[in-house]
């Protein structure tokens, strides 16, 4: 009895087998590859943050005071007429700079010109009857000693040539009084200094009673400025002022640019202290050819008391401020950067005084803060590259992961 022979597997089958058996070659090569394949190289660190540096300078710098201060005239007039009349013209244009003595307005003279003529026709007269009345006087005297007059006429006509004498006299005020009245027609400029706004317009009557004037003139050149400072400072400057043979110096500073405008002296340390804001008001003066100063402008005084030598100062622009006090982002040999804490002495023109905290030749963070950290790298930036807020900073972190 032949045995049957077994029957061929169906190709789906054979197909099924070999898919397997690939599969698991594949498992087993990548099992391999990932037990000797080399290590991937360590990702680098974040990219060193753009920062400006200074270095900490020794250097002599004033010892000062700084408040908050006032820019006032020096003398300020609002011109007015003495004598009332018609204003025929006025001979200034409002803003401009005017000389003591210069003509600023004329009045109407006819009226105070007739009363100088009416009192120079007067004298004319007393002086004719005082001539006449010297001549009977005269004549008296010579009759009186012939006994050909009486005692009693002769004292009359010398009481009478005395009473014209004084007539004259009396006439030569009025002429005096009606000069100076028509002199007030003409009004001058008293001082040197800039004018305001034209207060009456021509045409009109003015008076002496009017309240307003016709004009202000300020003097601007020299100029004042008045400034408190805390009474804590009162020693310092008194003992300044002692021991100073020349006037203290003040520094005139622009609030804004902290530009300094103008330097002049101490004129004034007042004499009290205000017990309600617990200040003392001072005033200095400046020469302002230039006009920088303006009367009403709020400036920065500075007041310089002497000076300290060897003081470590560094830009204003390091010094941080945290709640624990000041700080600076210090950076060291291997360009990272950390936080020192500072004690700031004074800040003068754009440096600062440091008392404790740093050395001669250390090297600050100036710009680009925002972006540090503790440990945080830096590169120096070069000129003219600046970030400092938000924007900016997003934008260069944009740039730098496109870069990345």
């Amino acid at each position: 009895m032949d045995t049957p022979t077994p029957q061929a597997q169906p190709p789906r089958r054979r197909w099924l087998s070999g898919t397997i058996a690939l599969v698991a070659v594949l498992i087993i090569a990548a099992g391999a590859w990932r037990m000797w394949r080399p290590h991937a190289a360590p990702t680098a660190g974040p990219p060193p943050v753009p920062a400006s540096t200074a270095r900490v300078a020794s250097e002599t710098v004033p010892i000062a005071r700084t408040g908050v201060g006032t820019v006032m005239t020096v003398a300020s007039v609002t011109v007015r007429t003495r004598i009332d009349g018609q204003l025929d013209s006025v001979e200034f244009k409002e803003g401009q700079d005017v000389k003591a003595g210069q003509v600023l307005a004329r009045i109407d003279p006819r009226t105070y010109q007739a009363q100088l003529e009416q009192s120079l026709a007067q004298k004319s007269k007393d002086e004719a009857q005082l001539a006449n009345a010297r001549a009977d006087l005269q004549r008296y005297g010579d009759l009186i000693k012939e006994d050909a007059t009486t005692q009693q006429t002769l004292d009359t006509q010398r009481a009478l040539v005395n009473q014209l004498q004084a007539a004259v006299k009396s006439d030569d005020a009025q002429i005096h009084l009606a000069q100076v009245q028509l002199g007030y027609t003409t009004i001058t400029a008293p001082l040197g200094g800039r004018v305001g706004a034209r207060l009456v317009d021509p045409g009109n009557i003015v008076h002496a009673a009017d309240a307003n004037g016709l004009l202000v003139i300020n003097q601007i050149d020299p100029i004042a400025v008045q400034f408190t400072l805390p009474e804590s400072s009162f020693q310092a400057v008194n003992k300044a002022l002692n021991t100073q043979h020349e006037p203290l110096r003040v520094d005139a500073i622009d609030r804004d640019t902290h530009e300094v405008l103008a330097t002049g002296k101490l004129v004034l340390l007042n004499n009290q202290i205000d017990t309600t804001t617990g200040t003392i008001a001072m005033k200095a003066q400046f020469t302002n050819s230039e006009h920088k100063l303006w009367p009403g402008q709020s400036v920065d005084a500075r007041l310089v008391l002497g000076e300290r030598a060897d003081a470590l100062t560094m830009p204003s622009a390091a010094v941080q401020r945290s709640q624990d006090g000041f700080f600076v982002y210090v950076v060291g040999a291997d360009e990272k950067v950390s936080v020192q804490p500072i004690e700031v002495a004074d800040t003068i023109g754009g440096k600062t005084v440091i008392a404790k905290g740093l050395s001669a030749g250390d090297r600050v963070v100036t710009d680009g803060q925002y972006r540090l950290t503790p440990g945080a790298r830096i590169t120096e930036r070069q000129q003219g590259g600046s970030i400092n807020g938000p924007a900016e900073v997003a934008k260069a972190d944009k740039a730098e992961g496109e870069r990345r």
